[in-house]
């Protein structure tokens, strides 16, 4: 994955949506989108307390055939899970899952060394939204919110100053976690590798930005 320089914040060139009601459906998005990413790859997450991510990214991890137990890296800040060579994508890559939280800047992104891993593994970055991008060409932004937020030209706000609560983030599933009340999801593509949108199940396009589409 070579780096992409982002010295200014690039519009997307797509929008899509999805609004999944239950931890299972926010899974079952995840692992449509875990069996098409390739080595390489970077997803960044943004998302209060209890929006999904990690939920999120036990799916994807499923979908891409790694071994199971995915839960917020926030004290380790890297986890690190191996493709299974009897699941659904032997040979596969690898999942490098990143807490960006509690990290300033590129630097201390660098100071992780994800380069090693980078190239032959997909990496899901959690509040890594403007710390992370330049370490790849293309990635995919992926923001999730409770309930079913409005969306003004394909954004949703997210604030990951709000309801941050690290003792909660080993939950196998986020523990702030209601089944019963709906998530809204918004993937936003960047780069070459991105030019066309995923198909995932329940998704819709949104409306591009004004200056969208670069």
């Amino acid at each position: 994955m070579s780096g992409g320089g982002n010295a200014s914040a690039p519009e997307p060139l797509w929008v899509l949506r999805a609004r999944p009601t239950t931890a299972a459906e926010t899974q079952d998005l995840g692992a449509a989108l875990g069996r098409i990413l390739e080595a390489g790859d970077l997803v960044v997450l943004t998302g209060s307390l209890g929006a999904g991510k990690t939920t999120f990214t036990q799916g994807l991890g499923a979908g891409l055939g790694v071994r199971a137990g995915v839960i917020s890296p926030t004290f380790v800040l890297v986890r690190i899970h191996p493709n299974l060579p009897d699941g659904p994508r032997p040979g596969g890559p690898d999942l490098v899952h990143v807490d960006a939280y509690r990290l300033e800047g590129e630097g201390e992104i660098d100071d992780l060394d994800l380069e090693n891993w980078t190239d032959t593994s997909v990496t899901v970055v959690e509040w890594g939204r403007g710390r992370v991008e330049h370490l790849a060409e293309s990635w995919l932004d992926i923001e999730l919110e409770r309930g079913p937020l409005p969306v003004s030209g394909g954004s949703v706000s997210a604030d990951p100053q709000v309801d941050f609560d690290p003792e909660g983030s080993e939950a196998s599933v986020d523990e702030e976690y209601d089944d019963d009340e709906p998530r809204f999801v918004v993937v936003r593509g960047f780069g070459p590798r991105w030019a066309a949108p995923p198909a995932l199940p329940g998704s819709e396009a949104a409306e591009l930005p004004t200056g969208g589409g670069r």
